[in-house]
């Protein structure tokens, strides 16, 4: 469920700037190793972290959250059009919230992220959705 792999190669496809949401400065953490491969393949990787905000990953800005990231990219003239997130699946609604008042084009849950409200609250605002996925395998596959 909401694994459909059109909607999979069309969000990767179409996605030039990937928020990831719970992206972790430590280097031997999943969601830096997703970040840190999407970056080598091109995508602009926008971290999104309380506990890191302020800090640089990746290169990167990191934000407290995905408003205040929105607010400093529309001034650069740029948008996120991915949320990637690593959280535990009690934390998802806020951050659909947060990705549909930004209008992203997709709200992507990480591998065991499922959150039927969040999903619900995405789908109905419009945004491509998928769960219980992983960014980076997912597009390894698509791009062998």
């Amino acid at each position: 469920m909401y694994q459909d792999p059109d909607v999979i190669t069309a969000l990767l496809a179409e996605s030039r700037v990937i928020a990831v949401v719970g992206l972790s400065p430590k280097p031997d953490r999943p969601s830096h190793e997703v970040a840190a491969y999407l970056q080598r393949h091109g995508y602009r990787i926008i971290p999104v972290n309380p506990a890191a905000a302020g800090t640089q990953i990746l290169g990167e800005h990191c934000y407290a959250t995905l408003t205040l990231a929105a607010a400093a990219l529309a001034e650069q003239g740029t948008r996120i059009d991915l949320v990637d997130v690593f959280r535990k699946p009690d934390q998802v609604e806020p951050v659909a919230d947060e990705a549909i008042a930004i209008r992203a084009k997709g709200l992507w849950l990480q591998l065991g992220i499922v959150n039927q409200a969040a999903i619900d609250k995405a789908l109905a605002a419009g945004l491509a959705v998928v769960a219980d996925r992983c960014t980076k395998i997912d597009h390894a596959i698509r791009h062998r």
